[in-house]
């Protein structure tokens, strides 16, 4: 279910909030799933339970989950006004990100060609 690189300069929470992220999108995980518990998942993926702590609570602080004492964690129901302010913050870093590309020699194409390279990948993650 999740892959983690150890090796890799991301922290292993991070990583983790990015899968989980990328499992809502698809819908791999709905609206009121519930999430596996901490200390589950810390087994299985044999890491410290406080970094899926930390990752569920980035979650939750970002609204993409919710928790309820005694339960658990679960998928927040998408709720596009909630989401504004968040969709407007990551247009404002795409942004600063391609002035960036285009001051550091990147064209528009192949800022073009990376879109539809993302939109072919989660296409056929979807099928």
């Amino acid at each position: 279910m999740f892959t983690l690189d150890t090796r890799s300069r991301v922290p292993i929470y991070e990583q983790l909030i990015e899968q989980l992220k990328m499992m809502m999108m698809r819908e791999v995980l709905m609206q009121d799933d519930k999430l596996p518990s901490v200390r589950s998942l810390a087994q299985e993926l044999t890491i410290n339970p406080n970094t899926i702590q930390k990752a569920y609570r980035e979650l939750e602080r970002e609204g993409f989950t919710y928790s309820i004492p005694g339960k658990g964690s679960f998928v927040a129901p998408f709720q596009i006004d909630a989401n504004k302010e968040r969709l407007e913050m990551l247009k404002e870093d795409m942004e600063k990100i391609v002035s960036e590309i285009l001051f550091l020699g990147g064209s528009k194409d192949e800022l073009i060609q990376l879109i539809e390279k993302v939109k072919v990948a989660e296409r056929e993650d979807a099928e």
